[in-house]
């Protein structure tokens, strides 16, 4: 459990390799997460090959982890296997439809959660790319992704090379509601964002960016509705054309 508390995002890695007998075996303890149906809607693909991850790199924003990293994981919502299961037995599969993609992300990223638990206790480091969803058509051309299998989750994976401090998390309070949700009041907001907002570096992020408010660099700056738009609008576009 403390172990927990104490982890941190890994960017800078060792280069040093990570065995597949280790790798293999981290994937397959988490293969034991749960999953709807016991049918295990996910696939994860293994990129180790320089060239490939190069491929892989401009969908990722050039994150300079993508190349530098031994292994990169994207975690895939995978529907075509479990139907081609089910055409080979003389069955009818009706997956190719919204409530089995989300099915199938839950599924891909209890695996990825899963796994990232299980690396980092046998001391690698890790970091989640949130870009996956902001291209995935690139990502599906890179990997070669037939119908019916989506990107959900990219995990970079390494020996680390550094200690970075610790990002800030919301106290406890903020998150969990007790039977029902309860709503925050403006003083509840106050109290539960003064300390992120009381941060140097967060304080350094509004003068950066000649910003009032540190939310401000998040809606003006960091994750625009324009940008935001422009992303589902891709990310609907590449779910249709991949069959779903």
């Amino acid at each position: 459990m403390e172990s927990l508390k104490q982890r941190r995002t890994i960017r800078k890695y060792q280069q040093k390799d990570i065995s597949a007998e280790l790798l293999n075996d981290l994937l397959e303890t988490a293969f034991r997460a749960s999953t709807v149906g016991n049918m295990q809607t996910y696939s994860v693909v293994v990129t180790r090959d320089a060239a490939r991850k190069a491929k892989l790199a401009p969908a990722h924003f050039h994150q300079p982890m993508v190349e530098n990293a031994p292994v990169v994981l994207t975690f895939c919502i995978d529907l075509h296997r479990f139907s081609r299961w089910c055409e080979c037995r003389k069955a009818s599969p009706g997956y190719n439809n919204f409530e089995w993609f989300v099915t199938g992300a839950i599924d891909a990223l209890l695996v990825a959660q899963t796994f990232c638990v299980a690396a980092e206790e046998n001391g690698l480091g890790i970091c989640y790319l949130g870009t996956t969803t902001y291209n995935p058509q690139m990502i599906i051309d890179a990997l070669e992704l037939p119908q019916l299998v989506f990107p959900i989750a990219t995990i970079t994976v390494g020996w680390p090379d550094e200690c970075p401090n610790q990002v800030d998390r919301l106290p406890i309070e903020a998150i969990i509601h007790e039977e029902t949700y309860h709503d925050y009041s403006a003083e509840d907001i106050d109290r539960l964002y003064a300390y992120k907002e009381s941060l140097p570096e967060n304080k350094q992020f509004v003068l950066e960016n000649n910003k009032e408010t540190l939310a401000q660099v998040f809606t003006d700056i960091r994750y625009t509705r324009k940008d935001s738009e422009a992303m589902s609008e891709a990310l609907w576009k590449a779910m249709k054309a991949q069959g779903f």
